[in-house]
């Protein structure tokens, strides 16, 4: 089963090594990846319904408007509460970690990411067919 993968990030660099390293899986058809540079964005993928149906949200903590936290508490976990939301961000310390954790993040990934790691915890997440 095909799933999709949001990947909410301001660095558009990002969803260019997303690419590269989620390339065989994509291949494979495992995930469909899909990107957004801003908060506000990835609301707007999500209320246009992603095909195929999502399997988790990948979003950086520090963006313009509407940042991680407030994308995860404000909207994702108000109008989405079973997708899961991983917070992937170059500020890994102990207050944002917490913080991630109160507001529901599924996972905090520290940059640079480890993708083996990343996607060990994507595979473990049910899937929507479950």
């Amino acid at each position: 089963m095909v799933v999709s993968i949001l990947v909410d990030d301001v660095e558009a660099d990002v969803a260019e090594l997303f690419r590269q390293r989620f390339r065989r899986e994509a291949r494979q058809g495992m995930y469909v990846l899909h990107f957004a540079q801003s908060g506000d964005q990835a609301v707007q993928l999500l209320d246009d319904e992603s095909e195929p149906e999502l399997l988790a949200v990948l979003s950086d903590i520090n963006m313009p408007g509407m940042d991680g936290l407030q994308l995860l508490l404000g909207e994702m976990k108000q109008r989405f509460p079973n997708l899961p939301v991983m917070m992937v961000t170059a500020y890994g310390d102990d207050e944002r970690r917490r913080r991630a954790s109160e507001l529901g993040a599924a996972e905090f990934i520290t940059k640079p990411v480890d993708f083996d790691y990343l996607k060990e915890q994507l595979r473990q997440l049910p899937s929507v067919a479950d």
